[in-house]
């Protein structure tokens, strides 16, 4: 792409050198700051009595901010075409206020100066020079930045004219990128259906589409191969509520299987990086062998509950999270291949959002449990769909490898070409 005839330092080292008639100002000398304040939390609401109120980056949404919570005696404001930046845990996110918000000390609303900076511009610029923030943050508990860091942040400003053209040209090639994205992640999202419905119909139905069926005896399971069994879980099994410990115990020690662990793998991680202070006798009564199968015990919703996954091989001197119900295979018609599929499928799902009485927080129940329905085909049939579905979803997991990979050289590009264009590396003043 085409670069500028002429350049000179610009006297930050970051930036390197820039056009020759564009400058270096401070951020407080082209944009207006707003530091937010907090009132006191009485006085909010969420019955949007006065003005949507923005505590911090936590509302901000993909496009705009989305606030929860109302306030009618907000000290600090930010307009319409404000730009909100993100002033501590973490620093530096960006939004566009699409209204009028009431803004607390965890945003700085930024007003660019009426023919200083372009408010498209303004905005690139700031996820290019926000970098300098997270030099200058400090805290103990979270990472936070002062009125003075964000208003001496060194700005790139070029003629307006160029700052119009500058924001047309990112505005066109953002759009087209961020559609690309969209395109990518519509295609993950397929792919992961896919894989669901591949695996809900193997574990439930089989591989052979002309198989012959029976009633399950269970109306809604509704019918199965006429070969294989349905027998509750308690019948296969026992049943172990996980290891209850103080906070102090946590960080040395042994092996610690935590709810993260079980909530985000079909099966358990080779090795676990929590620890805890744990007793041989805590490591013999809360092990983790080959063949278990843990499920979350406790969350806000029925959807988080009754996650699973499948020990394919025993962690040694490793004990289990108190929000975890371990299930011990100790039946020799349940294989551990047929089990990483069966329980995260949609047939135990149903059984729980079905069974499951809300109060205030979920939990779910060894009795529970105990009554949950298993589909069981014969062992080696078993094996044959597990081997089956390793092979198919191994495929899938690649492809969306493969997009998720894509998707992040897209962001790097967006960022690169970001840069390039606000500090000047690039001429795009003939690309619009």
């Amino acid at each position: 792409m085409k670069r500028y005839p002429e350049y000179k330092e610009s006297g930050v080292k970051w930036i390197g050198g820039i056009p020759k008639n564009w400058g270096i100002k401070r951020l407080k000398y082209v944009a207006d700051l707003n530091m937010g304040q907090s009132p006191p939390s009485e006085e909010y609401n969420s019955d949007q009595i006065g003005t949507p109120f923005l505590q911090g980056n936590a509302e901000f949404g993909l496009h705009h901010p989305i606030p929860k919570i109302y306030c009618s005696t907000a000290k600090k404001y930010a307009i319409l075409g404000d730009i909100l930046l993100s002033i501590r845990a973490p620093v530096g996110a960006i939004n566009i206020a699409n209204q009028e918000y009431g803004i607390g000390r965890g945003l700085c609303a930024i007003r660019p100066q009426t023919n200083q900076l372009e408010c498209r511009y303004a905005k690139y610029l700031l996820e290019v020079v926000r970098t300098g923030l997270h030099v200058v943050a400090t805290g103990s508990t979270y990472n936070a930045v002062t009125v003075d860091d964000v208003s001496n942040l060194a700005c790139v400003v070029p003629p307006f004219s160029e700052q119009i053209q500058i924001a047309n040209f990112l505005d066109r090639k953002t759009e087209q990128i961020h559609q690309l994205i969209r395109y990518k992640e519509q295609k993950i999202e397929l792919l992961h259906e896919q894989r669901i419905a591949l695996i809900n119909h193997a574990v439930t139905k089989g591989l052979n589409p002309n198989i012959e069926m029976k009633p399950s005896g269970v109306e809604w399971i509704g019918e199965i191969p006429k070969h294989w069994d349905i027998i509750k879980l308690r019948y296969l099994g026992e049943l172990q509520n996980g290891i209850s410990k103080d906070s102090d115990s946590f960080g040395l020690g042994y092996p610690f299987l935590s709810y993260g662990d079980v909530y985000y793998n079909e099966t358990l991680p080779a090795h676990v990086e929590g620890l805890v202070n744990s007793t041989k006798d805590d490591r013999e009564r809360y092990s983790v062998l080959e063949r278990d199968i843990f499920f979350t015990r406790t969350s806000e919703t029925i959807a988080e509950i009754g996650i699973s996954s499948t020990c394919i091989k025993t962690i040694e001197d490793c004990v289990f999270s108190g929000f975890l119900i371990r299930f011990r295979n100790t039946s020799k018609v349940l294989t551990k291949e047929f089990s990483k599929y069966y329980f995260p499928s949609h047939l135990p799902r149903i059984f729980l959002a079905r069974e499951m009485n809300i109060v205030t927080r979920s939990s779910l129940s060894q009795e529970l449990l105990k009554r949950l329905p298993v589909l069981l085909p014969p062992i080696d049939y078993q094996k044959e769909i597990a081997s089956f579905l390793d092979e198919q979803t191994q495929k899938m997991d690649s492809m969306i490898e493969k997009e998720n990979k894509q998707i992040q050289l897209l962001k790097e590009y967006r960022q690169s070409l970001i840069s390039e264009a606000v500090t000047g590396k690039i001429d795009v003043r003939y690309k619009v």
